[in-house]
């Protein structure tokens, strides 16, 4: 985990060359053809040499490709690349990261079961849980992030303790570790703890070395890494994977795309170096924004008034390449002004940027900033917000390549608006 004896450079840098090799050459096979890369393969199906072929192909007896939702040789290579970074047994790619989410909670629960997730975490998941599960009757109790929260909340019928961490977009870290020992704790079938580990990514954190079952990662962001390609994944047990496999892809046909698979891949490649470079972004920024006077909280585990700092330093690599922060109050702000007010400052300071950009999303070569709150929160109901502690003068920030003195030297700029 992290060295606090190493300096952070070169806690990155260890981290870095420890997977660089394995991002790679991981899960790649020489091509017939001599080919470095995987070639993408389109076809939609494929030939079998008989009859007897095709049965044993269809009764499981014997591997083959046989339909393009079922399985591909490019989709393959990108799955055995991700296996051997989470090391994993198994990994399965799908359509995007909500195909993967929605998929290994469908997998695992039935009608009466139910679910234990944090307070903070990506909305679309929030929604997924709050609005749309029920209609399956799958319930799910939301908690702050602790072990003792989880412990309290769980019932007779819960199959899935769900953790997000660091949490969108307030960067809450939860003691992986920690559920892990809960759902162990209880009698009878123990829940599955899944991970979601986007905003992490594998290059921060390893969820399933410290005991989880499974942990899923929208690709689209820093897997992917080049913002020009949407997809999901999900890794751990093979007997795991394969029960996900048949409900997300074979039965609700969330199928990721050879195209996207080859994208992916060729984005891992670099991956180690593009973390190594947004992390220390991430944290030199965080330092920054703490100092300044127009800001008034930052939230990331790298800064030592994180209250997540001593538990990302047992459980992560890294402190990952994504911050937010709250803005002060103007000088001239009457009291009572609240929400209006705070969007305002945050809308101003956005549209002041010049060197990162206004957009959703994370994970890019871009440095992205977003509010929160407006955006990509605003399904969540006020008061789930106000419970996740996600304040309406929130920005995000999804920290790029670019050199960090640019960034400090546009967000200053841009908070002097």
């Amino acid at each position: 985990m992290i060295d606090t004896a190493l300096s952070y450079g070169e806690q990155l840098r260890r981290r870095a060359d420890a997977i660089a090799t394995t991002c790679i050459h991981g899960g790649e096979m020489p091509d017939a053809d001599g080919a470095l890369d995987p070639p993408i393969v389109l076809s939609s199906a494929f030939a079998f040499a008989s009859a007897e072929h095709a049965a044993r192909a269809f009764r499981g007896e014997e591997d083959a490709y046989i339909y393009g939702r079922w399985g591909n040789p490019t989709v393959d290579a990108l799955e055995a690349k991700l296996a051997a970074l989470e090391g994993a047994e198994a990994a399965c790619a799908t359509a995007s990261g909500m195909a993967a989410i929605a998929g290994v909670l469908l997998a695992s629960c039935q009608a009466g079961d139910h679910v234990v997730a944090p307070r903070s975490m990506y909305a679309e998941s929030a929604r997924l849980l709050r609005e749309r599960l029920p209609k399956l009757g799958i319930t799910t109790t939301f908690v702050e992030g602790t072990r003792d929260a989880y412990a309290a909340a769980v019932t007779e019928r819960t199959r899935i303790l769900y953790v997000e961490t660091p949490s969108n977009p307030t960067l809450g870290v939860v003691d992986i570790r920690g559920i892990v020992e809960v759902a162990r704790s209880l009698p009878g079938a123990r829940p599955l703890v899944i991970v979601d580990g986007t905003f992490a990514t594998p290059f921060a954190q390893t969820p399933l070395a410290i005991g989880a079952d499974l942990v899923v990662h929208s690709m689209t962001k820093g897997i992917g890494g080049h913002g020009d390609v949407i997809g999901g994944a999900v890794a751990g047990s093979r007997v795991l994977v394969d029960a996900a496999r048949e409900v997300i892809v074979k039965g609700f046909g969330g199928v990721l795309s050879p195209l996207s698979a080859w994208l992916v891949a060729r984005g891992l490649r670099t991956f180690a170096l593009r973390q190594e470079r947004a992390c220390a972004t991430a944290a030199t920024l965080a330092a920054h924004l703490a100092a300044h006077p127009r800001v008034a909280v930052v939230h990331h585990p790298s800064l030592p008034t994180h209250p997540g700092h001593a538990l990302a330093n047992e459980q992560m690599h890294a402190y990952g390449a994504l911050l937010s922060f709250e803005l002060r109050g103007g000088d001239g702000e009457r009291e009572g002004d609240g929400a209006t007010a705070a969007v305002d400052r945050g809308r101003k300071v956005l549209e002041a940027l010049r060197v990162a950009t206004h957009a959703v999303s994370l994970g890019d070569v871009r440095t992205l900033v977003v509010h929160p709150a407006s955006t990509t929160h605003s399904t969540m109901p006020p008061e789930a917000r106000r419970l996740a502690k996600i304040t309406d003068g929130l920005l995000r920030v999804s920290c790029g390549l670019e050199a960090a003195s640019d960034l400090v030297a546009d967000l200053d700029q841009a908070l002097r608006q």
